[in-house]
């Protein structure tokens, strides 16, 4: 199961870290594994575009975290429509991804 714990204060979103695997299809044809990352990439790469300063991020194979060094409307539009992206793909498969 992927698991997507995020860190947030009364403002803003400060951390996402993620790992695991959906398990939902074999390595390679998991659709559930893709379309998170697919979402993540997209997103903080949307970020670091506008400021390639805003994040930290940390990736590895089956595990990314990323940290919020610099916020912006933009950074926190960006964020939000990431995790809701997520929460929608977590109704959909809800035992291959869980939001916390």
């Amino acid at each position: 199961m992927i698991q997507v714990l995020v860190e947030r204060d009364k403002r803003h979103i400060r951390k996402i870290e993620v790992s695991g695997h959906a398990m939902y299809d074999d390595y390679g044809k998991d659709i559930v594994c893709a379309s998170a990352s697919s979402i993540l990439y997209t997103s903080f790469n949307a970020i670091l575009t506008f400021d390639k300063e805003a994040l930290e991020v940390v990736s590895k194979e089956g595990y990314m975290c990323v940290v919020v060094k610099k916020f912006s409307e933009i950074t926190d539009k960006l964020l939000d429509n990431l995790l809701e992206m997520l929460a929608q793909l977590a109704q959909q498969y809800p035992k291959n991804i869980k939001i916390k």
